[in-house]
Protein backbone atom coordinates (compact mmCIF):
# COMPACT_ATOMS: atom_id res chain seq x y z
CA UNK A 1 0.00 0.00 0.00
CA UNK A 2 1.05 3.84 -1.09
CA UNK A 3 -0.56 6.42 0.25
CA UNK A 4 -0.68 9.47 -1.97
CA UNK A 5 -1.85 13.15 -1.15
CA UNK A 6 -3.02 15.64 -3.85
CA UNK A 7 -3.76 19.05 -2.61
CA UNK A 8 -6.09 22.19 -4.13
CA UNK A 9 -4.23 23.12 -6.77
CA UNK A 10 -4.00 19.67 -8.12
CA UNK A 11 -7.75 19.69 -8.42
CA UNK A 12 -7.94 22.92 -9.37
CA UNK A 13 -10.08 22.61 -12.49
CA UNK A 14 -11.29 19.85 -14.92
CA UNK A 15 -7.79 19.31 -16.40
CA UNK A 16 -6.12 19.35 -13.17
CA UNK A 17 -8.43 16.45 -12.09
CA UNK A 18 -7.82 14.39 -15.86
CA UNK A 19 -3.96 15.04 -14.70
CA UNK A 20 -4.79 13.36 -11.31
CA UNK A 21 -6.47 10.22 -12.78
CA UNK A 22 -2.91 10.06 -15.72
CA UNK A 23 -0.91 9.89 -12.23
CA UNK A 24 -2.48 7.23 -10.76
CA UNK A 25 -2.73 5.20 -14.18
CA UNK A 26 1.00 5.16 -13.65
CA UNK A 27 0.98 2.85 -10.28
CA UNK A 28 0.18 -0.60 -10.38
CA UNK A 29 0.13 -0.23 -6.42
CA UNK A 30 -2.65 -0.54 -3.97
CA UNK A 31 -3.17 3.53 -3.56
CA UNK A 32 -5.01 5.26 -0.86
CA UNK A 33 -5.40 8.48 -2.06
CA UNK A 34 -5.87 11.46 0.34
CA UNK A 35 -7.21 14.51 -1.45
CA UNK A 36 -7.68 18.45 -0.19
CA UNK A 37 -10.71 20.27 -1.59
CA UNK A 38 -10.42 21.93 -5.09
CA UNK A 39 -8.41 25.01 -5.87
CA UNK A 40 -9.72 28.16 -3.35
CA UNK A 41 -12.88 26.38 -1.52
CA UNK A 42 -11.71 26.57 1.54
CA UNK A 43 -11.38 30.09 1.54
CA UNK A 44 -14.80 30.33 -0.01
CA UNK A 45 -16.54 28.30 2.31
CA UNK A 46 -15.31 30.29 5.06
CA UNK A 47 -16.94 33.16 3.35
CA UNK A 48 -20.00 30.94 4.10
CA UNK A 49 -19.67 30.62 7.37
CA UNK A 50 -18.63 34.30 8.08
CA UNK A 51 -21.98 35.26 6.55
CA UNK A 52 -23.79 32.70 8.36
CA UNK A 53 -22.42 33.73 11.39
CA UNK A 54 -22.42 37.49 11.05
CA UNK A 55 -26.19 37.35 9.36
CA UNK A 56 -25.05 39.58 6.38
CA UNK A 57 -27.62 38.39 4.34
CA UNK A 58 -25.12 36.98 2.08
CA UNK A 59 -24.83 33.76 2.30
CA UNK A 60 -27.09 31.90 0.05
CA UNK A 61 -24.86 34.10 -2.38
CA UNK A 62 -21.64 32.74 -1.32
CA UNK A 63 -22.79 29.39 -1.25
CA UNK A 64 -23.97 29.56 -4.77
CA UNK A 65 -20.50 30.65 -5.96
CA UNK A 66 -19.05 26.98 -4.82
CA UNK A 67 -21.63 25.01 -6.10
CA UNK A 68 -21.26 27.32 -9.57
CA UNK A 69 -17.58 26.03 -9.36
CA UNK A 70 -18.51 23.01 -9.10
CA UNK A 71 -20.46 22.31 -11.72
CA UNK A 72 -18.79 23.75 -13.90
CA UNK A 73 -15.82 21.25 -12.99
CA UNK A 74 -18.42 18.45 -13.38
CA UNK A 75 -19.73 19.58 -16.96
CA UNK A 76 -15.79 19.37 -18.51
CA UNK A 77 -15.49 15.70 -16.47
CA UNK A 78 -19.02 14.15 -17.43
CA UNK A 79 -20.71 14.67 -20.71
CA UNK A 80 -24.72 13.59 -19.55
CA UNK A 81 -25.48 15.39 -16.71
CA UNK A 82 -27.90 12.59 -15.74
CA UNK A 83 -24.88 11.00 -14.38
CA UNK A 84 -25.21 10.22 -10.75
CA UNK A 85 -22.69 12.56 -9.00
CA UNK A 86 -24.65 15.81 -9.96
CA UNK A 87 -27.37 14.18 -7.35
CA UNK A 88 -24.51 13.47 -5.06
CA UNK A 89 -22.92 16.75 -5.22
CA UNK A 90 -26.47 18.31 -4.86
CA UNK A 91 -27.49 16.02 -1.58
CA UNK A 92 -24.14 16.86 -0.52
CA UNK A 93 -24.52 20.76 -0.73
CA UNK A 94 -27.74 20.21 1.02
CA UNK A 95 -25.72 19.48 3.72
CA UNK A 96 -24.63 22.68 4.37
CA UNK A 97 -28.22 24.13 3.81
CA UNK A 98 -29.33 22.35 6.53
CA UNK A 99 -26.46 23.91 8.77
CA UNK A 100 -27.60 27.53 7.68
CA UNK A 101 -31.32 26.86 7.49
CA UNK A 102 -31.59 28.07 11.33
CA UNK A 103 -29.88 31.49 13.05
CA UNK A 104 -26.26 30.61 14.38
CA UNK A 105 -26.59 29.08 17.91
CA UNK A 106 -23.01 26.97 18.21
CA UNK A 107 -19.66 28.28 18.27
CA UNK A 108 -17.83 29.09 15.67
CA UNK A 109 -15.14 26.76 15.48
CA UNK A 110 -17.81 23.56 15.28
CA UNK A 111 -19.62 25.30 12.39
CA UNK A 112 -16.54 26.42 10.54
CA UNK A 113 -15.73 22.69 10.59
CA UNK A 114 -19.08 21.27 9.80
CA UNK A 115 -19.38 23.88 6.76
CA UNK A 116 -15.36 23.93 5.72
CA UNK A 117 -15.04 20.47 5.60
CA UNK A 118 -18.27 19.83 3.32
CA UNK A 119 -15.20 21.21 -0.18
CA UNK A 120 -13.23 18.09 0.73
CA UNK A 121 -16.20 15.68 0.65
CA UNK A 122 -17.58 17.23 -2.86
CA UNK A 123 -14.05 17.21 -4.44
CA UNK A 124 -13.69 13.30 -3.81
CA UNK A 125 -16.71 12.65 -4.61
CA UNK A 126 -16.01 14.09 -7.96
CA UNK A 127 -12.45 12.93 -8.75
CA UNK A 128 -13.30 8.96 -7.55
CA UNK A 129 -16.46 9.63 -9.97
CA UNK A 130 -14.15 10.68 -13.10
CA UNK A 131 -11.82 8.14 -12.07
CA UNK A 132 -14.74 5.51 -12.44
CA UNK A 133 -15.86 6.67 -15.26
CA UNK A 134 -12.53 6.57 -17.29
CA UNK A 135 -11.88 2.51 -16.50
CA UNK A 136 -9.96 3.52 -13.16
CA UNK A 137 -11.71 1.94 -10.92
CA UNK A 138 -11.81 3.14 -7.09
CA UNK A 139 -13.45 3.14 -3.68
CA UNK A 140 -14.35 6.73 -2.27
CA UNK A 141 -14.47 6.25 1.62
CA UNK A 142 -15.66 8.94 4.11
CA UNK A 143 -12.18 9.20 6.21
CA UNK A 144 -14.72 10.36 9.32
CA UNK A 145 -15.45 6.80 9.58
CA UNK A 146 -11.36 6.23 10.69
CA UNK A 147 -9.80 9.72 11.86
CA UNK A 148 -11.02 10.07 15.18
CA UNK A 149 -10.47 13.30 16.95
CA UNK A 150 -11.01 14.96 20.19
CA UNK A 151 -13.50 17.78 20.54
CA UNK A 152 -10.77 20.71 19.32
CA UNK A 153 -12.68 22.03 16.75
CA UNK A 154 -10.27 23.10 13.76
CA UNK A 155 -7.46 21.88 15.17
CA UNK A 156 -8.32 18.39 16.84
CA UNK A 157 -6.17 15.99 18.21
CA UNK A 158 -5.95 12.76 16.98
CA UNK A 159 -6.98 9.45 19.05
CA UNK A 160 -3.95 7.46 17.59
CA UNK A 161 -5.17 4.10 19.04
CA UNK A 162 -8.62 4.18 17.78
CA UNK A 163 -7.78 5.40 14.46
CA UNK A 164 -5.12 3.02 13.62
CA UNK A 165 -7.91 0.19 14.71
CA UNK A 166 -10.40 1.43 12.27
CA UNK A 167 -8.29 2.21 9.52
CA UNK A 168 -7.21 -1.40 9.89
CA UNK A 169 -10.54 -2.16 10.14
CA UNK A 170 -12.39 -0.67 7.46
CA UNK A 171 -9.52 0.15 4.95
CA UNK A 172 -7.32 -2.80 4.43
CA UNK A 173 -10.21 -5.07 4.25
CA UNK A 174 -11.14 -2.80 1.00
CA UNK A 175 -7.56 -4.80 -0.19
CA UNK A 176 -8.05 -7.06 -2.94
CA UNK A 177 -5.51 -9.77 -3.70
CA UNK A 178 -5.82 -9.94 -7.24
CA UNK A 179 -6.41 -6.62 -8.46
CA UNK A 180 -4.89 -3.52 -7.90
CA UNK A 181 -6.99 -1.43 -5.18
CA UNK A 182 -7.59 2.55 -5.18
CA UNK A 183 -9.18 4.54 -2.52
CA UNK A 184 -10.04 7.60 -2.47
CA UNK A 185 -10.72 9.62 0.65
CA UNK A 186 -10.25 13.51 2.71
CA UNK A 187 -7.99 15.45 3.61
CA UNK A 188 -7.98 17.69 6.93
CA UNK A 189 -11.35 16.28 8.10
CA UNK A 190 -11.79 13.77 11.19
CA UNK A 191 -14.53 12.90 13.39
CA UNK A 192 -15.45 13.09 17.31
CA UNK A 193 -16.69 10.31 19.30
CA UNK A 194 -20.23 12.28 19.24
CA UNK A 195 -19.70 12.04 15.14
CA UNK A 196 -19.41 15.49 14.96
CA UNK A 197 -17.05 16.53 12.05
CA UNK A 198 -13.49 17.73 12.95
CA UNK A 199 -10.68 19.77 11.11
CA UNK A 200 -7.00 19.06 11.50
CA UNK A 201 -5.67 22.44 10.85
CA UNK A 202 -5.33 24.92 8.01
CA UNK A 203 -3.63 22.44 4.92
CA UNK A 204 -4.22 19.47 7.33
CA UNK A 205 -4.29 17.46 4.45
CA UNK A 206 -0.75 16.23 4.56
CA UNK A 207 -1.29 15.15 7.78
CA UNK A 208 -4.17 12.66 7.16
CA UNK A 209 -1.43 11.25 4.50
CA UNK A 210 0.89 10.92 7.53
CA UNK A 211 -1.50 9.50 9.98
CA UNK A 212 -3.36 6.84 7.47
CA UNK A 213 0.45 5.92 5.98
CA UNK A 214 1.32 5.20 10.16
CA UNK A 215 -2.07 3.21 10.81
CA UNK A 216 -1.89 1.43 7.04
CA UNK A 217 2.32 0.49 7.78
CA UNK A 218 2.00 2.01 4.04
CA UNK A 219 5.48 1.45 2.05
CA UNK A 220 5.48 4.78 1.55
CA UNK A 221 3.90 8.55 1.17
CA UNK A 222 4.25 10.87 -2.51
CA UNK A 223 3.01 14.25 -1.83
CA UNK A 224 2.55 15.90 -5.13
CA UNK A 225 2.64 19.55 -5.39
CA UNK A 226 3.00 21.93 -8.50
CA UNK A 227 6.86 22.41 -7.37
CA UNK A 228 9.44 19.73 -8.10
CA UNK A 229 10.22 18.96 -5.27
CA UNK A 230 10.87 20.47 -1.76
CA UNK A 231 12.83 23.84 -2.27
CA UNK A 232 15.29 25.28 -0.40
CA UNK A 233 13.30 28.90 -0.31
CA UNK A 234 10.29 29.65 -1.74
CA UNK A 235 10.22 31.09 -4.91
CA UNK A 236 7.63 34.09 -4.32
CA UNK A 237 10.27 35.51 -2.29
CA UNK A 238 13.32 34.32 -3.68
CA UNK A 239 15.58 33.96 -7.27
CA UNK A 240 17.26 30.96 -7.38
CA UNK A 241 16.43 28.23 -5.93
CA UNK A 242 17.59 25.09 -5.29
CA UNK A 243 15.78 21.83 -4.77
CA UNK A 244 16.68 19.83 -1.89
CA UNK A 245 17.13 16.06 -2.96
CA UNK A 246 17.14 14.06 -0.01
CA UNK A 247 17.12 15.55 3.71
CA UNK A 248 16.11 13.71 7.06
CA UNK A 249 12.94 13.46 9.10
CA UNK A 250 14.85 15.91 11.50
CA UNK A 251 15.51 18.44 8.91
CA UNK A 252 12.06 18.36 7.29
CA UNK A 253 10.45 18.67 10.85
CA UNK A 254 13.13 21.83 11.70
CA UNK A 255 11.79 23.16 8.05
CA UNK A 256 7.84 22.56 8.89
CA UNK A 257 8.18 24.22 11.75
CA UNK A 258 9.98 26.95 10.72
CA UNK A 259 7.16 27.63 8.23
CA UNK A 260 8.42 26.15 5.32
CA UNK A 261 4.98 25.73 3.22
CA UNK A 262 5.49 22.46 1.14
CA UNK A 263 4.54 19.82 4.07
CA UNK A 264 2.21 20.46 7.45
CA UNK A 265 4.65 20.63 10.29
CA UNK A 266 2.69 17.27 12.27
CA UNK A 267 3.26 15.02 8.73
CA UNK A 268 6.81 13.99 9.73
CA UNK A 269 6.56 12.72 13.17
CA UNK A 270 3.91 9.42 12.24
CA UNK A 271 6.36 8.60 9.32
CA UNK A 272 9.58 9.16 11.20
CA UNK A 273 8.22 7.05 14.05
CA UNK A 274 7.65 3.95 11.35
CA UNK A 275 10.50 4.46 9.27
CA UNK A 276 7.52 5.18 6.41
CA UNK A 277 10.00 6.90 3.48
CA UNK A 278 8.12 10.63 2.26
CA UNK A 279 8.59 11.86 -1.35
CA UNK A 280 7.65 15.46 -2.44
CA UNK A 281 6.98 15.46 -6.22
CA UNK A 282 5.83 17.59 -8.88
CA UNK A 283 2.18 16.93 -10.35
CA UNK A 284 3.58 18.87 -13.70
CA UNK A 285 6.41 16.22 -14.02
CA UNK A 286 5.60 13.41 -12.49
CA UNK A 287 8.22 10.96 -13.43
CA UNK A 288 10.73 13.34 -11.81
CA UNK A 289 12.60 12.28 -9.03
CA UNK A 290 11.26 14.69 -6.48
CA UNK A 291 12.75 14.99 -2.81
CA UNK A 292 13.44 12.28 -0.38
CA UNK A 293 12.82 12.50 2.92
CA UNK A 294 13.86 9.81 5.44
CA UNK A 295 16.48 8.93 7.90
CA UNK A 296 19.67 9.62 5.61
CA UNK A 297 21.19 12.66 7.69
CA UNK A 298 24.10 12.87 4.54
CA UNK A 299 22.89 15.85 2.69
CA UNK A 300 21.06 18.26 5.35
CA UNK A 301 23.49 21.09 5.58
CA UNK A 302 24.77 21.16 2.15
CA UNK A 303 22.50 23.79 1.14
CA UNK A 304 21.36 26.61 2.54
CA UNK A 305 17.21 27.09 3.44
CA UNK A 306 15.33 29.88 3.69
CA UNK A 307 11.59 30.49 5.26
CA UNK A 308 9.90 33.76 4.61
CA UNK A 309 6.77 35.00 6.40
CA UNK A 310 5.60 38.44 6.62
CA UNK A 311 3.09 40.34 7.80
CA UNK A 312 3.63 39.52 11.50
CA UNK A 313 3.37 41.22 14.60
CA UNK A 314 6.44 42.03 17.14
CA UNK A 315 5.14 42.18 21.13
CA UNK A 316 7.45 43.14 23.39
CA UNK A 317 6.39 42.55 26.87
CA UNK A 318 7.65 43.96 30.35
CA UNK A 319 6.72 44.11 34.00
CA UNK A 320 5.36 47.75 34.69
CA UNK A 321 8.18 47.90 37.70
CA UNK A 322 10.90 47.16 35.30
CA UNK A 323 11.40 44.37 38.02
CA UNK A 324 12.73 40.91 36.14
CA UNK A 325 10.55 38.70 33.67
CA UNK A 326 10.12 35.60 35.99
CA UNK A 327 9.55 32.14 35.64
CA UNK A 328 5.86 33.06 36.73
CA UNK A 329 5.44 36.10 34.56
CA UNK A 330 6.43 33.36 31.92
CA UNK A 331 3.54 30.98 32.82
CA UNK A 332 0.91 33.34 33.22
CA UNK A 333 2.03 35.02 29.88
CA UNK A 334 1.86 31.84 27.66
CA UNK A 335 -1.35 30.88 29.16
CA UNK A 336 -2.71 33.92 27.76
CA UNK A 337 -1.61 33.16 24.28
CA UNK A 338 -2.50 29.95 24.63
CA UNK A 339 -6.22 30.66 26.00
CA UNK A 340 -6.67 33.32 22.89
CA UNK A 341 -4.99 30.46 20.39
CA UNK A 342 -2.39 33.04 19.19
CA UNK A 343 0.68 30.95 17.95
CA UNK A 344 4.10 32.12 18.66
CA UNK A 345 6.75 31.87 15.57
CA UNK A 346 9.68 33.15 17.81
CA UNK A 347 10.48 33.96 21.33
CA UNK A 348 13.19 36.34 23.24
CA UNK A 349 13.70 37.03 26.49
CA UNK A 350 15.92 39.55 28.67
CA UNK A 351 16.24 40.84 31.90
CA UNK A 352 13.18 43.13 31.95
CA UNK A 353 11.35 42.11 28.80
CA UNK A 354 9.66 39.29 26.86
CA UNK A 355 9.47 39.62 22.88
CA UNK A 356 7.46 37.35 20.34
CA UNK A 357 6.36 37.18 17.04
CA UNK A 358 3.41 36.35 16.40
CA UNK A 359 0.71 35.93 12.82
CA UNK A 360 -1.10 39.75 12.62
CA UNK A 361 -4.97 38.20 13.83
CA UNK A 362 -6.44 41.62 14.62
CA UNK A 363 -9.10 39.73 16.25
CA UNK A 364 -7.30 37.45 18.48
CA UNK A 365 -4.55 40.09 19.01
CA UNK A 366 -6.88 42.92 20.01
CA UNK A 367 -8.49 40.42 22.74
CA UNK A 368 -4.64 39.16 23.90
CA UNK A 369 -3.16 42.55 24.19
CA UNK A 370 -6.29 43.67 26.45
CA UNK A 371 -5.42 40.94 28.51
CA UNK A 372 -1.73 41.47 28.76
CA UNK A 373 -2.11 45.31 29.38
CA UNK A 374 -4.10 44.81 32.65
CA UNK A 375 -0.97 43.53 33.98
CA UNK A 376 2.55 44.47 31.96
CA UNK A 377 3.31 47.00 29.54
CA UNK A 378 2.57 45.90 25.86
CA UNK A 379 4.70 47.90 22.84
CA UNK A 380 4.05 46.38 19.33
CA UNK A 381 5.53 46.10 15.92
CA UNK A 382 2.98 45.57 12.91
CA UNK A 383 4.22 44.54 9.53
CA UNK A 384 7.62 43.00 10.62
CA UNK A 385 8.97 39.78 8.55
CA UNK A 386 10.26 36.91 9.45
CA UNK A 387 13.61 35.13 7.91
CA UNK A 388 14.80 31.87 9.02
CA UNK A 389 18.03 30.56 7.32
CA UNK A 390 19.03 26.93 7.73
CA UNK A 391 22.52 26.41 7.81
CA UNK A 392 23.69 30.16 7.42
CA UNK A 393 26.77 31.42 7.01
CA UNK A 394 27.62 35.16 8.03
CA UNK A 395 27.88 36.33 4.09
CA UNK A 396 24.27 34.74 3.96
CA UNK A 397 23.13 37.13 6.68
CA UNK A 398 24.48 39.87 4.86
CA UNK A 399 23.42 39.44 1.70
CA UNK A 400 19.34 38.71 2.85
CA UNK A 401 19.40 42.02 5.21
CA UNK A 402 20.61 44.48 3.12
CA UNK A 403 18.34 47.51 3.75
CA UNK A 404 16.91 45.96 6.45
CA UNK A 405 15.90 46.98 10.32
CA UNK A 406 17.11 43.72 12.26
CA UNK A 407 14.41 44.10 15.53
CA UNK A 408 15.79 40.71 16.93
CA UNK A 409 17.72 38.25 15.63
CA UNK A 410 18.16 34.70 17.17
CA UNK A 411 21.38 32.66 16.40
CA UNK A 412 21.66 28.78 17.42
CA UNK A 413 24.73 26.63 15.64
CA UNK A 414 22.43 25.66 12.51
CA UNK A 415 19.88 28.31 12.37
CA UNK A 416 19.35 32.45 12.40
CA UNK A 417 16.32 34.01 12.61
CA UNK A 418 15.84 37.45 12.32
CA UNK A 419 12.61 39.77 12.67
CA UNK A 420 13.02 42.52 10.42
CA UNK A 421 11.05 45.87 8.63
Amino acid sequence: MKVFKFGGASVKNADAVKNVGKIISLFNDDLTVVISAMDKTTNALEKVVESYMNNDGKVVEHLQEVKDFHHNIMNQLFDNTNHPIYEDIHNTFVEIEWEIEESPERPYDYVYDQIVSIGEVISTKIVSAYLNSIGINNNWFDIRNVIRTDNTHRDARIDWDITEKLAQEQLLKKLNPNSKTIIITQGFIGSSSENFTTTLGREGSDFSAGILAYCLNAENVTIWKDVPGMLNADPKFFNDTKKLNNISYREAIELAYYGASVIHPKTIKPLQNKNIPLYVKSFVNPNEPGTLINENTAEDSLIPSYIFKKNLVLISISVRDYSFIMEDHLSHIFGLFSSFGVRIHLMQNSAISFSVCVDNNPQKLTNLMTALGEKYKVKYNENVELLTIRHYDEETITKTTANKEILLIQKSRNSVRMAMK
